[in-house]
């Protein structure tokens, strides 16, 4: 332990997880700890059943009809992978996949009105769909061939719009799009949480559908990923990654301080010992007097012996609920997984909700979303703080992770790391840099 390390890693969050594996990647010399016995920090994954029990204060242990203990993984933070987006790349270019298998999540419904809808993305989904008139189809199909075609570098595919420029109000206007269409559009394609969108350039909104497409077109049935046994083998494949490379891990292992000298971290002692670093990565519950609380986000596990109604029994699949149509302000979210992922007993369904709490009664805040999950075995209700780093870490190198938040993917836990990086390194995250080298530790060539 009494070792001098490049960087000092504090719990196995994904997010501590991926920049550790980076790091070892670029040849650091890495001592990865966490206090826990078990990986994964706020987002792991809990096993046997009567262990998340335990971990909501239930009274009582599983009844008899939830199987075996054993065959449940449940994650505390539900996110599903975009099958084009970052955290793909991330495990593609580090390898990491062949730790992991994955499966496609089979569906993404919008609600509206009460009722749920397959969100459409194709233009073809978009002239079946029955989330809009006949009219509205055909200005909405206009708008994905635009948006298909879309070329930031191309003047030619702008059709008047200029991306810098334009905001994204002014793009559905000059489509004529409805409120509806515009809402769907917004939260369940480009996938934001509120309406704020509306008033900023629409760049960043365009190459969001792009990707909501791109990730669909990959595979047909949603564009969502989602690994066999859980969110919790993602941490692990990491933490192997590191291992590698000759990066340390330690599990159970006490932080009793992070030793600072002149105002930048030096080290960090547990038992007695001093283990030195030049920069530290942690996630917020190390370091209370670097981080503030941004808001709170209520989780609420719901164990289901059936498919939810309206989505063709589907055995896995996202449901978003737009803030208009609830009238709130972000939006809630429903992740649902089952026994086809491992990570319930035969027969039996995990149903995520999620949303950021916006009142003093934030279970009711999410009622709309239990409603179509009725009836619902047991719930495990978690509310949780979000904190984001108020040092970024330029004279400390003291480097902390924000909070994981609602939404049902990892596009900003990737947008974090790459921040992150980019602080501790001075230099932009570039995927290809991470390309394993060649002849690497497992002998391969490359080609």
């Amino acid at each position: 332990m009494d070792e001098e390390y490049d960087v000092i890693v504090l719990g196995t969050g994904l997010t501590e997880c991926i920049l550790s594996g980076i790091m070892s990647v670029n040849g650091k010399k890495v001592l990865h700890m966490d206090r826990n016995p078990y990986y994964g920090g706020e987002s792991s994954s809990i096993t046997p059943l009567e262990e998340l029990y335990k971990r909501f204060s239930l009274p009582d242990s599983p009844p008899e009809s939830m199987g075996r203990g054993r065959d449940w993984n449940v994650d505390l933070i539900p996110k599903f992978l975009m099958a084009n987006g970052q955290l793909v790349k991330m495990l593609l270019y580090t390898e990491v996949t062949r730790y992991l298998d994955f499966k496609v999540v089979e569906g993404s419904f919008v609600y509206k009105g009460g009722k749920i809808y397959k969100v459409p993305s194709t233009e073809t989904e978009a002239l079946a769909s029955n989330l809009m008139g006949m009219f509205e189809k055909r200005r909405f199909r206009k708008f994905l061939v635009f948006v298909a075609n879309f070329d930031e570098n191309d003047p030619k595919t702008f059709e008047g719009v200029d991306p810098k420029t334009t905001k994204m109000r002014d793009v559905y206007k000059k489509f004529d799009l409805g409120q509806d269409v515009i809402d769907f559009t917004g939260h369940a394609l480009a996938l934001y949480r509120t309406d704020d969108y509306l008033d900023v350039p629409c760049l960043e909104t365009i190459n969001r559908i792009k990707l909501y497409s791109e990730s669909l077109a990959r595979y047909g049935k949603s564009p969502y990923l989602y690994p066999l046994y859980g969110l919790g083998e993602l941490p692990q494949g990491f933490a192997r990654l590191s291992a590698i490379y000759g990066g340390t891990y330690m599990l159970n292992k006490p932080v009793d301080e992070i030793v600072m000298e002149g105002g930048h971290v030096v080290g960090v002692k547990s038992e007695g010992e001093v283990a030195r670093c030049k920069q530290l990565i942690c996630d917020p519950s190390y370091v209370p007097d670097r981080v503030r609380k941004a808001g709170q986000v209520i989780r609420v596990i719901c164990i289901l012996s059936h498919p939810i109604k309206n989505t063709n029994d589907a055995n896995s699949c996202q449901i978003i609920i737009p803030q208009n149509q609830v009238n709130r302000n972000s939006d809630i979210y429903v992740c649902m997984i089952s026994y086809a992922h491992n990570v319930a007993a035969q027969g039996k369904y995990i149903a995520i909700v999620s949303t950021t709490v916006e009142t003093s009664e934030p279970e009711a805040e999410i009622q709309p979303a239990l409603e179509l999950l009725e009836p619902i075995d047991q719930k495990f209700v978690a509310i949780s703080d979000l904190y984001e780093p108020t040092d970024d870490g330029s004279e400390s190198q003291v480097f902390a992770s924000s909070s994981y938040d609602a939404t049902t993917h990892f596009e900003t836990t990737c947008n974090d790391i790459k921040d992150i990086y980019k602080r501790m390194t001075g230099s932009d995250f570039d995927f290809e840099n991470m390309k394993r080298k060649q002849n690497d530790v497992f002998g391969e060539d490359e080609q």
